[in-house]
């Protein structure tokens, strides 16, 4: 039996040194991340950035270079694997979703990363220093309601006792002893804005006028809308969506949860990380799910898929 596949694009928090690395094994994929990601754009070799965790979990960079290994990594693989049957994207992974979906070119999905890292850049304040932290073994229904004492707010709900949470830093350290007593764990995520939180208010109506300059096309694939897992299939429900996530709650176990019950066999990160791979199978054991990050060769993607 043929595969109902599902391709996963992932957000923050997986970058590494060698992210490109499966993606420029496939010489028009190497060549095209050239065209992609010219020095003049990013400010310094790349190979700099990639050296450099500083620069490369810096917000500026980190967006657009996630979603160009996205596109790299599916520009090599696509010819060798079977039409998927949707796509998801977590946080700017989203953005590449769409991409891989056709709704925008490659370079078009950079530019609007690029542009997106910026306009939330700008919703920052440097006397008041934002963050975003994983939160585990507390109800969300009950956290929710404490990290509102705070003015903390849930940024992306990912299973009933666990999510990440965002706001300001000073807030955070407020409300940490109390997350510890009713049984939470906090951990600090390498990210310095606030994303899908009321602090980045300011960034979504610019950011949906340069989406509705970019995007000229529908998705020809449904992809799973971060905000409530529906499977999207126009330009302007992806332009509502992709501006208003960037303030609001995304719900990736909704998403998840659509996976499953749109009857996907397989799914297949494309990476960096495997985050969400694990996340996926942990809620689905179902599910055959892994990452690129996780092979050694573009042919073993293909020959995993083959044996399922």
């Amino acid at each position: 039996m043929t595969a109902r596949l599902a391709l996963l694009c992932p957000g923050q928090g997986g970058q590494h040194a060698a992210m490109f690395d499966l993606a420029g094994s496939d010489p028009a994929a190497a060549a095209l991340l050239q065209q992609w990601l010219p020095e003049t754009q990013l400010g310094q070799p790349l190979q700099q950035i990639l050296a450099d965790d500083a620069l490369l979990f810096s917000n500026r960079l980190a967006q657009p270079l996630i979603v160009a290994a996205t596109a790299a990594v599916w520009s090599a693989l696509q010819p060798l694997l079977p039409g998927p049957a949707l796509v998801a994207g977590y946080s700017v992974g989203e953005i590449a979703a769409y991409h891989v979906a056709g709704a925008v070119s490659a370079p078009q999905a950079i530019r609007l990363a690029a542009s997106r890292a910026e306009l939330m850049d700008a919703c920052l304040q440097a006397e008041s220093p934002q963050v975003l932290f994983a939160v585990n073994g507390v109800a969300v229904r009950s956290l929710a309601a404490l990290l509102a004492q705070h003015s903390l707010y849930v940024a992306i709900e990912t299973d009933a006792d666990s999510c990440i949470a965002g706001g300001l830093a000073r807030d955070m350290h407020l409300a940490a002893k109390e997350i510890a007593h009713l049984g939470g764990r906090i951990r600090l995520l390498p990210v310095t804005v606030a994303s899908h939180t009321p602090l980045m208010d300011g960034a979504v109506l610019p950011f949906a006028q340069q989406l509705r300059q970019e995007f000229s096309a529908d998705p020809q694939l449904p992809v799973l809308s971060g905000l409530s897992g529906q499977a999207l299939i126009k330009k302007e429900q992806a332009i509502t969506v992709l501006s208003q996530q960037m303030a609001q709650t995304i719900h990736w176990s909704a998403c998840m949860d659509a996976c499953a019950e749109q009857g996907v066999t397989a799914a297949l990160e494309l990476g960096p990380g495997a985050a969400l791979a694990r996340m996926l199978h942990a809620r689905h054991p179902q599910i055959a799910c892994r990452s690129v990050s996780e092979f050694r060769s573009l042919q073993g993607v293909r020959s995993w898929l083959q044996r399922l």
